[in-house]
């Protein structure tokens, strides 16, 4: 199955401690089902010190479930994707105003 949602997209947070909040997506994994957004779903890792990096406790950011993002559209409101033919060429687009997000 294709992927909806990319690398790169703006997406809003629907369910979680998270919900409500908007960020870009920094990786998706298809296999798991779930994607890292900048900012979103943070933890708290304790980190040994080595020589090279300092100790401590870094935030980090934790995978999220695909399910729970949805894409922001032009006007920023939230909106399911879809697949369509433009020609030869199969797009994803916007449901609720119809637009072609990758041309």
């Amino acid at each position: 199955m294709a992927a909806k949602l990319k690398k790169g997209d703006k997406v809003v947070v629907l369910a979680g401690k998270d919900k409500g909040k908007q960020g870009e997506i920094l990786s998706v994994s298809p296999k798991t089902g779930k994607a890292i957004v900048d900012g979103i779903n943070i933890a708290i890792r304790h980190v040994k010190q080595s020589q090279s990096a300092q100790g401590g406790r870094q935030p980090k950011a934790m995978p999220i479930d695909l399910s729970n993002l949805a894409y922001l559209d032009a006007d920023g409101k939230a909106t399911r994707v879809g697949f369509k033919m433009d020609g030869d060429k199969k797009v994803r687009f916007a449901k609720t105003t119809g637009d072609v997000i990758d041309a």
